[in-house]
């Protein structure tokens, strides 16, 4: 009997646990604070559009500008004599047919970019521009002053996360430029450098979060991050060819989009105040299903593409204060 009294009161406290769970991940305000950022952005172009002109370049950013975008992506390296350049690589090769690292070259002695570049993201899709130079990260600050921006950073390098955070603090950047990497300990340095700056989940980070959905602990759980950015799924093996033989099984891929394509999750975030952005959406139904699922945002290499097709198709209105 009391074995039978126990199983009882067991199961009431996971009914009452997982009613609570369910609530309060529709309700997430009732235990948490919402996160109130600077800016609210739908349209992120991803390294300034480089499906339309080369990428990471001045002349890119203006065009991803000048056809609407709200927000800019890039990625941040050093030079051999202390300049911060906005490049996705740190060896050179892809970009420029120069087998050389960032890291070794004089920032006057970098080869400009080839005339034509294939978009990653977009395999067998090209583009070019006049604009062939490798940018400084100063001068798109200056050139881009109020435009929010994504900064990743891919190297474990305290100077160049210390030149980073002087340069967001120099130009008065700190609400609206956001830390982005992949890896933790990378994360953890650019927070400890310049704690006032959004910064986006990690791998691993993101990893516990869907830990946390699925064990409906994810209501009671404070979350720091402040941006939450992540592959469609979809695009994996159709527009996107990546290098990791894991991820060109189907059933990989199938299974990602099943555990992380959660409209539950998605909205949980958003009512917490996280922007949830999707990437890499270069055609129109992959702009379509991310807004569906319930992303924020989209990132493309295509501003003009993104733009035309939020003008056809306008998400909700973000709220009046966010």
């Amino acid at each position: 009997m009391e074995a039978v009294s126990g199983i009882i009161l067991f199961l009431m406290a996971v009914g009452v646990y997982i009613v609570c769970s369910v609530y309060l991940l529709r309700n997430p305000l009732i235990l948490h604070k919402k996160k109130r950022l600077e800016f609210y952005c739908r349209h992120i172009s991803h390294r300034g559009g480089n499906g339309e002109k080369i990428e990471s370049t001045i002349e890119g950013f203006t065009n991803a500008v000048n056809m609407g975008t709200e927000m800019l992506e890039m990625d941040c390296h050093l030079t051999l004599d202390g300049y911060v350049v906005v490049s996705h690589d740190e060896n050179i090769l892809r970009q420029t047919g120069y087998d050389k690292t960032l890291s070794s070259l004089r920032f006057k002695d970098l080869p400009l970019y080839k005339e034509k570049l294939e978009v990653t993201f977009y395999v067998g899709h090209y583009s070019s521009g006049k604009d062939r130079r490798f940018a400084l990260l100063e001068d798109v600050f200056k050139k881009f002053p109020n435009m929010p921006m994504i900064l990743e950073i891919k190297e474990d390098n305290g100077l160049l996360i210390k030149k980073v955070s002087s340069l967001v603090k120099q130009y008065g950047r700190d609400g609206i430029t956001i830390w982005a990497s992949e890896e933790s300990k990378i994360m953890d340095n650019c927070q400890k450098e310049n704690p006032h700056m959004p910064y986006m989940f990690t791998i691993w980070r993101g990893a516990v979060l869907l830990l946390l959905f699925y064990t409906g602990l994810l209501p009671f759980v404070p979350l720091g991050e402040s941006l939450l950015l992540f592959y469609l799924p979809r695009i994996i093996n159709r527009t996107y060819i990546p290098e990791e033989a894991i991820l060109k099984k189907r059933f990989v891929v199938y299974l990602l989009q099943k555990l992380t394509m959660r409209k539950s999750l998605l909205e949980h975030l958003v009512k917490r105040g996280i922007q949830v952005q999707l990437l890499v959406c270069n055609e129109e139904s992959d702009m379509a299903a991310a807004f569906s699922m319930g992303a924020t945002g989209v990132m493309t290499d295509y501003p003009t593409l993104l733009s035309n097709y939020l003008e056809k198709h306008p998400p909700p209105l973000p709220p009046t204060v966010y």
